[in-house]
């Protein structure tokens, strides 16, 4: 899976070369490019169905709006409903900060795109917990293996991803491009 998964990402040109800043105010010499791949209909069914191979019956949340797209189409391929968690409580409506059905108590899996710091994936945890929901795991679609990881066990949280940034760029020389 981790070979056709990355030869998919590169495919869609999900992984570009340069300069780049990151949402975190850091840069980097390459880029995973999430709306790419998270509207490519072959890169989001490969990775819906890795991440429905593990989430068991686990219900989703996905961190708007980089996850949903992959929230939903991860509900579609396990079955599993998921909810929606946004930064902050939106200001009109309703005001919620979680869209969707969550019962107290109930376990919850968040998924993410990519993970540099992890801190959108915190503040998605610390909501849902808020909310009343068990969070332990957090999965990505690729862990740039900066400080996420350990960001997240801070939270008491394990990080699992699909891809690593070292799987991915495994043969790419990055000082000629």
């Amino acid at each position: 899976m981790t070979e056709s998964l990355i030869d998919l990402l590169r495919e869609a040109d999900a992984v570009r070369f340069g300069e780049f800043e990151l949402s975190h105010g850091g840069t980097s010499n390459y880029y995973v490019d999430k709306y790419v791949f998270e509207t490519n209909p072959d890169c989001l069914s490969a990775i819906a169905a890795a991440f429905a191979d593990r989430v068991g019956g686990t219900k989703l949340a996905g961190v708007a709006l980089g996850a949903v797209p992959l929230a939903a189409a991860t509900s579609v391929a396990s079955g599993n409903p998921y909810v929606i968690v946004r930064k902050q409580a939106k200001e009109y409506g309703t005001g919620n900060r979680i869209e969707g059905e969550l019962d107290p108590g109930e376990e919850v899996v968040v998924l993410e795109d990519i993970a540099t710091t992890g801190q959108s994936a915190v503040d998605a945890v610390e909501a849902l917990r808020e909310a009343g929901a068990t969070v332990e795991r957090v999965l990505v679609v690729v862990d740039r293996e900066e400080s996420a990881r350990e960001h997240l066990a801070e939270a008491d949280v394990e990080l699992e991803s699909l891809l690593t940034a070292s799987e991915l760029l495994a043969d790419a020389d990055l000082d000629e491009k």
